[in-house]
């Protein structure tokens, strides 16, 4: 303490800091949003610091009355140092928001990203690269009006490195071309789903950016005609050709030379290519690491025969294709040591096929056999023994592997990060052997029909790691189970109990130990109540999803915590709940809300549903019963609109629940 003329003054040890110190401490609370602020509100000159040292800023649209032009100019007045912007949780992004964006960050702004945003023409792209000269990545996805006249504004940004335009489906040649000749520092380019871009507008880019390092072309519908232009990028390493069918192997046979740089190759739904067309496309590609050929051609002794030659493969998707034992044993026979195999739904996987593969490449980290119905106890042996560095294991609904064969996994797979055991016969004595993974991050056990509190305990004590745990329509489960894993995996943040019937408040109150849990699913829960909602809304401040469907006991008086303590509440799910109006508008206070789905609810009259709605300032999706449709004051439904809402319909009626033993087969979503 220093005394000044008697008075006592207290010494602040952050004045004797200088502020490059203040700003590095600061970048270790950067993960938790809440760490930064609590920092912001301890005294003025930590506001002060605060606002200085943000760079990212990622802004939502809390009341109707603030609109998004007068917030984000309130936000950018008080971090004038931003240099990446996201814009994906405004939905109404208009003209004006751009200018004042642009005059505000000037040279400083690097990224913005626009993907989910709407109202916005060339105009206001226009200005926003004209001021921010130094832009090196934008992301127009999905963009209404990115027509052409809108690519011609974006190509005057030279700077640009970065630019994504998936589906913008109003570009044509004409723009892209603009783009090619404009921004010839691109390194990054997505034209997915662009379906008014040909085979000219993609050989201009190849002819002009020629630093390209990533290019999707996802679905575009393109031929041979620009396949000679795309070879000339010499630097080029990604390359998308996804669902693009109307090249075939005719095309590709008149490939000369391969990319010599390229390491991921996408040729997936590729409908008429065969191992000859794949074969001429990676003829050269020596660098080549990822392949994806999923949903392609027929697995053969030709095919892998035709990928053997690539010395520096990793990683082979083959979701969905049709294999063959002999095929699969060609890939086995590879001298190449892969890292990653992806065999999900492919019919024709067997126990032969399978560990003919995993005993030879030995280094496996990530393997899928997902939906592999054929394979047995043998495979898994063969797998959990030779495959000990694996780190992500996916066998849903491989059924007919035995209960005994999961004990292999505990026994064998001691780095798993990642397992999805969902639709199988695991049980509890295949729990406690899983339990002794202890790295385990996400376990997916979903319609695990055999297991039990018994086995979920031996989890919770082994797997402190857990992160995400999906425990859907496993009925053995009672409260006990849940209580464990929260009890000792206080670091959950995603957990799915939906349909486990025997589940109540107790664990809802047990998870709200979990601080970081930001997404709750737990629809058909009928025992669940506002009662046990409350304790997750007031401990679980970083609750962005709630999914509580067919939740009868929870009403009005759930709604009223969330709106007090769920402050970053994103996306909801209220159907065939008993909230009613009241309810509605509590919730339309929570300035975030941007996805509500509010079907079959007795509750719910216009007039409530009208208020609620326009008081919800930042909607971006409702989903209603289309009767409403006709209710709603169609001024209501344009002033939603106008704010970049979007309103999906649905008539279908409710379906009584299924047997147990053929939830497998019932469609989730039916609404």
């Amino acid at each position: 303490m220093k005394k000044h003329k008697g008075i006592e003054t207290q010494i602040n040890p952050f004045d004797f800091l200088s502020e490059e110190i203040i700003f590095t401490i600061l970048d270790y609370l950067k993960p938790n949003p809440f760490d930064r602020k609590s920092f912001s509100l301890v005294s003025k000159s930590f506001y002060s610091i605060e606002s200085r040292h943000r760079r990212a800023l990622k802004p939502f649209p809390r009341t109707t009355n603030d609109h998004h032009y007068h917030q984000l100019k309130k936000l950018l007045n008080r971090y004038p140092f931003v240099t990446h912007l996201d814009l994906t949780l405004c939905p109404r992004v208009t003209d004006g928001c751009l200018s004042y964006t642009s005059n505000s960050c000037g040279k400083d702004l690097k990224s913005i990203d626009l993907s989910r945003s709407r109202f916005f023409t060339h105009v206001g792209l226009g200005n926003l690269v004209s001021n921010c000269v130094n832009l090196v990545e934008i992301d127009l996805s999905n963009a209404v009006h990115m027509n052409d006249t809108a690519a011609a504004a974006v190509a005057s940004c030279r700077s640009l490195e970065r630019l994504w335009l998936t589906r913008c489906k109003g570009l044509s040649d004409i723009g892209i071309g603009c783009v090619a000749v404009g921004c010839l520092k691109l390194r990054v380019l997505s034209l997915k789903w662009c379906l008014g871009v040909s085979d000219l507008g993609v050989a201009l880019i190849g002819v002009k950016c020629k630093q390209i390092r990533s290019l999707d072309l996802s679905h575009l519908l393109i031929t041979k005609k620009c396949l000679p232009s795309l070879l000339k990028l010499q630097y080029l390493e990604e390359l998308v050709l996804e669902g693009c069918c109307g090249i075939n192997d005719e095309s590709l046979a008149s490939v000369k030379q391969g990319w010599v740089s390229m390491k991921s190759l996408n040729m997936s739904y590729w409908e008429n290519a065969t191992h000859v067309g794949v074969s001429s496309l990676t003829s050269s590609a020596g660098c080549l690491q990822n392949l994806n050929l999923a949903y392609g051609p027929l697995v053969t002794v030709a095919l892998s025969e035709s990928l053997q030659k690539l010395s520096n493969l990793q990683s082979i998707r083959l979701d969905g294709c049709q294999v063959t034992c002999s095929g699969l044993k060609g890939i086995g026979n590879w001298c190449v040591s892969l890292k990653e195999l992806s065999l999900s739904k492919c019919m024709g996987v067997t126990d032969d096929g399978l560990s003919s593969i995993v005993t030879k490449h030995t280094e496996l980290k990530k393997l899928d056999i997902t939906c592999c119905r054929k394979i047995t106890r043998t495979s898994i042996s063969h797998i959990a023994k030779s495959c000990g560095s694996l780190v992500s294991l996916k066998m849903e609904s491989c059924t007919l592997v035995s209960s005994e064969a999961f004990v292999l996994i505990g026994q064998y797979c001691h780095f798993l990060q990642e397992l999805d055991l969902t639709d199988n016969d695991v049980d509890d004595e295949g729990l406690k052997s899983v339990s002794r993974c202890s790295e385990l991050s996400v376990l997916k056990l979903g319609i695990c029909l055999n297991i039990t509190d018994e086995g979920l305990i031996f989890i919770g004590n082994g797997c402190k790691k857990l992160i995400e745990l999906d425990l859907y329509r496993s009925i053995g489960l009672t409260d006990k189970g849940i209580s464990a894993v929260a009890r000792r995996c206080t670091g959950l943040e995603m957990i799915n109990i939906s349909y486990c019937e025997n589940i109540t408040d107790s664990s809802l109150i047990s998870l709200s130990n979990c601080c970081k849990l930001n997404t709750l699913e737990s629809r058909g829960c009928p025992l669940i109540t506002s009662s046990g909602l409350k304790s997750i809304a007031i401990r679980c401040r970083q609750l962005t999803k709630l999914d509580i469907k067919k939740c009868l006991n929870v009403n009005d008086s759930g709604m009223i915590p969330l709106a007090h303590f769920s402050q970053n509440l994103r996306q909801i799910n209220l159907s065939y709940s008993s909230v009613t109006d009241v309810g509605l508008l509590y919730l339309a206070s929570l300035g975030c809300l941007q996805s509500l789905t509010i079907l079959h609810m007795d509750g719910l009259t216009p007039s409530g549903l009208a208020a609620a709605l326009l008081g919800c300032g930042g909607l971006a999706k409702v989903k209603l019963q289309s009767s409403f449709r006709t209710l709603l004051p169609r001024s209501v439904l344009e002033n939603l609109e106008a704010r970049g809402c979007v309103f999906q319909w649905r008539d279908k009626v409710f379906q009584a629940e299924l047997d147990p033993k053929c939830w497998k087969l019932q469609a989730e979503d039916i609404e």
